[in-house]
């Protein structure tokens, strides 16, 4: 029986990411390691015979920031189309007619006033201040977004994917539905919040997820249901062996 997936991915790592700043709307690039490490992630994790099945995905849908773009890009998933940052389709080899779509729903939390800080530098401006303790699930960012305005941004995502690719595929037969698949690339937070809301956790009390630099995590369903939405623990991959970056499929 078809159950859907959709496949999250963290972009790859970035000189911010390493040093562990908050990086919402700054368009930072991936480093070189990070754009080998994603290469190696593709050569492991696409194919016909692996975890992301180019053909089953319906639809992608990507950050308008550079550095997801390019992590979407250096998958290697052989799209039909062009890509919409793109002037020409750059795809040696088609291997899905999912459509590709930049969305400012999967945007990084916007850090407003902390852009480009460190926690600890965070906590210690706030001590200076005379200000108290600061999570960003429970606070959220001054100048920027609360727990609420994430919590609305996913939800808006998950109700879409639901009613646009999941609805009519979950519980079929293998084979009798068209790809149903969705992958999303994006960022950290808000990668984290999404996989929280997709299980139906309040983000404010913290989901308790970690997605690295260039990770992979996968989210389904129990029992062919639609109304019983899980992260699937075995789907949940990252590949960190830069040497196998030019292996073959």
């Amino acid at each position: 029986m078809t159950t859907p997936r959709v496949f999250i991915i963290r972009h790859g790592e970035t000189e911010w990411s390493l040093n562990g700043r908050h990086t919402g709307t700054s368009d930072i690039p991936l480093t070189a390691n990070g754009e080998k490490r994603i290469v190696a992630t593709g050569n492991a994790l696409v194919g016909n015979d692996r975890l992301i099945v180019p053909s089953n995905l319906a639809h992608i849908y990507v950050s308008p920031r550079t550095r997801a773009q390019k992590t979407l890009e250096l998958l290697n998933l052989g799209c039909k189309e062009k890509l919409p940052w793109q002037s020409s389709r750059s795809a040696t080899d088609i291997r899905t007619n999912a459509h590709v779509e930049v969305t400012p729903l999967i945007r990084e939390w916007d850090y407003g006033d902390y852009e480009g800080l460190t926690s600890s530098t965070i906590r210690e401006q706030r001590a200076e201040r005379g200000e108290g303790s600061w999570d960003i699930w429970r606070d959220g960012c001054p100048g920027g977004e609360s727990p609420e305005d994430v919590t609305r941004r996913c939800d808006e995502l998950i109700k879409e994917i639901r009613e646009r690719f999941h609805n009519q595929a979950i519980g079929k037969k293998v084979g009798e539905g068209e790809a149903c698949d969705v992958l999303i690339v994006a960022h950290g937070h808000i990668l984290r919040s999404f996989a929280g809301r997709w299980v139906k956790k309040n983000i404010a009390d913290n989901p308790s997820l970690i997605l690295e630099a260039g990770g992979v995590g996968t989210l389904s369903y129990e029992h062919h249901s639609i109304d019983e939405p899980a992260i699937l623990l075995g789907g949940a991959f990252m590949v960190d062996v830069v040497e196998t970056a030019g292996a073959s499929k």
